[in-house]
């Protein structure tokens, strides 16, 4: 009997993972109302940079590991069959252009070993970049109370990653059909894994957005570096609402665009860093590199980008996949440039205006 509860598991999982892509590829899933908010703030021009377009440098330390751009591959995928070839592509993509790769939810790895390529592959691909274990916050809870610890330690030995993100998703395990919307224990939890897990914890919202208070709370907690996918990109809540049966639907669609924006999140949680120490990424709903340049200048230490990249990947291929990745960064040069700012150090410092 248990084998067939595990089996069935697996097998939803599997096909969930699977759903995932393919809605975020061909279906409306951005926010309908709800604006990142860097439409609202703009950098002042400066018409005497007093550098050259070849003085600017994109390079940036982020937990002691060097990379060529402030760029940090989202979590997307894996856990299925064609998500090994996704995840080829794009460690590919991390490692030709140097920056940092995420692993999509490893849940499935747990519950079977059919997979586990799709996720070794990241590291695979970008033998010496850095390339973060993926974990959500409802499945921490149930490894830490079982005290089954190792299957952190295996999550984390597919990718040898340079750091562990543990996601949360309250909002789409609420919106999800088969969800579980249980988070009593996560903070205890993460604190924990803190503790025993001897590489950085990076913790992520999955487009809700993470507050001052949450961000504060978890960082007290041991956590390094915060991920605050704000609202504004993709909503996941939306993904889960188109899940579901239609008749299902009506009651959920008021929490489409329930979040809280890019801009604020970052204006909240910066506030922190005057008496905390943690690393920083913005993402949700990042648009271009001049996107980039504001959440650095919000005071980003990293900056993550997921459906612009796995749109271009699915429905034009690899070729299209890095073309997007080189606009975003010659976009990042040409906005430093025009702010004068021949590092990203320098770029953090800018003023923007709000109109």
């Amino acid at each position: 009997m248990k084998k067939q509860n595990r089996s069935k598991d697996f097998s939803a999982t599997v096909s969930r993972k699977r759903a995932h892509v393919e809605l975020v590829v061909s279906e409306q899933v951005e926010f309908r109302h709800t604006s990142t908010g860097f439409d609202r703030l703009r950098f002042l021009h400066n018409a005497l940079p007093e550098i050259a377009l070849s003085d600017v440098d994109t390079h940036t330390i982020f937990l002691g590991k060097q990379l060529k751009s402030p760029i940090l591959i989202s979590s997307m995928t894996g856990g299925y069959k064609e998500a090994e070839e996704i995840n080829s592509a794009l460690g590919r993509l991390a490692k030709v252009f140097g920056v940092a790769v995420a692993a999509g939810s490893q849940r499935q790895a747990l519950e079977n070993k059919s997979y586990h390529n799709s996720f070794k592959v990241l590291r695979k691909e970008n033998p010496s970049g850095v390339v973060f274990s993926n974990i959500g916050a409802v499945e921490l809870v149930k490894i830490i109370e079982s005290k089954q610890i190792a299957k952190l330690q295996m999550l984390i030995g597919l990718l040898e990653a340079d750091g562990l993100i543990i996601h949360l998703n309250a909002l789409q395990e609420l919106m999800q059909p088969e969800g579980e919307p249980n988070f009593r224990g996560v903070l205890k939890a993460i604190a924990e894994c803190a503790k025993k897990i001897r590489l950085p914890i990076i913790v992520k919202e999955v487009g809700a957005g993470i507050s001052k208070e949450s961000a504060r709370r978890l960082v007290e907690a041991g956590v390094r570096v915060i991920d605050l996918a704000g609202a504004g990109g993709t909503s996941w809540a939306g993904v889960e609402i188109l899940r579901r049966k239609k008749k299902e639907r009506s009651n959920l669609e008021p929490f489409w665009d329930w979040g809280i924006p890019t801009v604020d999140a970052l204006l909240q949680v910066q506030e922190l860093r005057n008496t905390m120490t943690f690393g920083l990424i913005s993402s949700g709903g990042i648009q271009d590199g001049i996107d980039i340049a504001k959440s650095i200048a919000l005071g980003a230490d990293l900056v993550g980008i997921a459906k612009p990249l796995i749109t271009a990947y699915m429905t034009k291929g690899e070729k299209e996949l890095h073309s997007v990745m080189e606009v975003y960064i010659q976009q990042l040069k040409y906005t430093m440039f025009l702010t004068g700012s021949a590092t990203i150090d320098g770029l953090s410092k800018q003023p923007l205006q709000r109109f």
